[in-house]
């Protein structure tokens, strides 16, 4: 067969151009690798069976990517590539030189170049990575239109809408993922009998279930139960713990911007293990564990049915607060039945476990509550307040510094209301001016609602049997007013326990709180209040406040009772009593 390059020369194509990838792997030395080489590399532009398409080797680039990590660079030829350029889920292409693996296509020059040069991670590197490889996570970031840069994987969400991508896209973006809506989808059931080898496409799993979400590109290297794809970053997190799924070209879409494959995910048969700078590391038959999630969407009073989602994210400390974020906001915006200005009542938790580690074995922790209205405010309407709300839960999980935990399911409930559900705490009263201790308290809160009459809320409470003669003050506050006094203030790591415990301790958003403030000394532990601390214990604890472990404060802050406001609530006063 003849094939012609983009300087219209005929050749004589090879057998191998014309066949499959080598049956068996022998690897090509880096340093034999030299200009004017013909090579042949692998990838799938329709269906599952890779092609072939004509490799040249331009030259070698001496720590392109680190020291002592070359890359080389090569022009692909054959009317595929020449149309389509470099495209987005090639990434992992296998390269062969007279039928030796010299390693995979990764890099791409720009976006807007007219030739498909490409750069080849070589296979000695990307044979680094192991299961229990320990190597740098470090890739090639771009900071101008002409430098190299990894191929992008495209992140393909299907069941999402794209405004939902576009709110939450942009941490996919700084990744190197390309985010694309609707392009491609997953059918976890649907059985495919080709088995996965050099240049065979390859899906890393984030969501999948009523909603999906899936980074494609190419395998390279196939032994045994094993397999390495990419030839560069994923995610760019190390070790791993994502759903590894075949999956099928619908086409390949050619553009001037970014060429890219339309792509459906199908059967998991593995998962990867690692995602390093060199490569991606697979285990065929290998089981991730991902974080089951239930939304039941409740619509206000009885005139429909509720209505349920369910899908699995990954378990990923990077992805994860954004994916639940988006697939919440999704799930919000298919079964919303609402105005534009609906406000939602959230109930539910996250359930969670210390990861095992040397000599301690996975433990259960408490779950981390969440409870409140989310309400259009002044930037976002109520389902986005809805979805930062659920996913901001995640990241003081995922970014603690002493342990890392691994989620074991998400329950959420959301109630629908068509209006704005906020208010405004307008004034308080106490039925007293003067009081004894112990005696009990009304203090009563008018409310302004957005768009409603005001309403009076009473909230019965008893002060305190031990307060000393003398006035004290009573805060009349909003949750989040009453949470920035009980503020830990400290710079030391918390254990994951107490950063649950500490987010557990949040206070609801639509409730009215009642707190009293006392001129005695108060202690934060390790985000635990310890009110009314006598001068004598405040001096044992020296010591961990000078490990940063403790917070002093002057004044103590008793919580004395709440009602229900609801709405969401903002606002805060004080009151003056005197203790006779």
């Amino acid at each position: 067969m003849i094939g012609t390059g983009t300087s219209g020369v005929a050749r004589v194509q090879t057998a191998a151009e014309t066949s499959g990838p080598p049956s068996k792997t022998i690897l090509y030395p880096l340093e034999d690798v030299h200009p004017g080489q013909q090579g042949v590399a692998y990838t799938v532009f329709t269906g599952v069976h890779p092609e072939a398409m004509s490799v040249e080797i331009l030259g070698r680039l001496t720590n392109a990517l680190g020291p002592k990590r070359d890359l080389i660079l090569a022009r692909l030829h054959g009317s595929k590539p020449e149309y389509t350029g470099v495209v987005a889920g090639m990434s992992g292409s296998p390269v062969y030189i007279d039928g030796k693996l010299v390693g995979a296509l990764s890099y791409r020059i720009g976006q807007f170049s007219k030739e498909p040069i490409a750069g080849i991670t070589p296979i000695g590197q990307m044979l680094e990575v192991s299961g229990e490889d320990t190597s740098p996570t470090q890739s090639l970031q771009a900071t101008g239109a002409a430098d190299l840069q990894p191929m992008e994987a495209p992140l393909v969400f299907s069941g999402f809408s794209q405004e939902t991508i576009d709110r939450f896209g942009d941490r996919f973006k700084a990744l190197g993922l390309t985010p694309v809506s609707g392009l491609g989808g997953m059918d976890s059931s649907k059985r495919q009998r080709e088995p996965l080898e050099p240049g065979s496409v390859v899906s890393a799993v984030l969501v999948q279930g009523d909603l999906s979400v899936t980074g494609t590109c190419t395998v390279s290297f196939v032994e045994a139960d094993k397999l390495l794809a990419c030839g560069h970053p994923l995610t760019q997190s190390g070790e791993i713990d994502l759903p590894m799924a075949k999956a099928e070209v619908v086409a390949t879409l050619a553009s001037p911007l970014n060429s890219f494959k339309i792509v459906n995910a199908t059967e998991i048969m593995g998962a990867f293990t690692q995602d390093r700078s060199s490569a991606i590391y697979g285990r065929i038959g290998a089981q991730a564990r991902m974080i089951p999630v239930t939304v039941t969407l409740a619509p206000e009073g009885e005139r429909m049915a509720a209505k349920t989602m369910h899908f699995a994210v990954a378990n990923h400390r990077d992805l994860t607060p954004q994916l639940m974020m988006a697939a919440i906001y999704q799930s919000l915006q298919e079964l919303r039945s609402g105005s534009s200005e609906a406000s939602y009542r959230l109930e539910g938790e996250i359930r969670l476990a210390l990861r095992p580690s040397q000599g301690r074995a996975e433990s259960l922790l408490p779950p981390v509550r969440l409870t409140g209205w989310q309400a259009q405010g002044s930037f976002n309407p109520g389902a986005v307040t809805a979805a930062l709300t659920v996913g901001e839960r995640f990241i003081p999980l995922f970014s603690n510094p002493l342990e890392q935990p691994r989620m074991t399911g998400v329950d959420l409930r959301l109630e629908i209301s068509n209006r704005r559900r906020i208010a405004t705490l307008e004034s308080a009263r106490a039925n007293l001016l003067e009081a004894q201790p112990g005696q009990a308290v009304d203090v009563e809160s008018v409310l302004q609602p957005y768009q409603q009459a005001a309403q009076h809320v009473h909230t019965h409470l008893t002060l305190p049997d031990t307060l000393e003669p003398g006035p004290v003050r009573l805060l009349v506050s909003d949750g989040a007013t009453l949470d920035r006094l009980l503020e830990p203030g400290t710079a030391h790591p918390l254990s994951l326990a107490d950063t649950v415990n500490r987010l557990n301790a949040t206070h609801a958003n639509d409730r009215v709180y009642v707190t009293l403030l006392t001129h005695t000394a108060q202690a934060v532990l390790d985000a635990a209040p310890l009110a009314e601390l006598p001068l004598s214990m405040a001096n044992i604890f020296e010591p961990l406040k000078s490990a940063q472990r403790l917070r002093l404060t002057g004044e103590s802050v008793v919580e004395l009772g709440s009602s229900p406001a609801g709405n969401a609530l903002s606002g805060s006063q004080v009151l003056t009593l005197t203790v006779r």
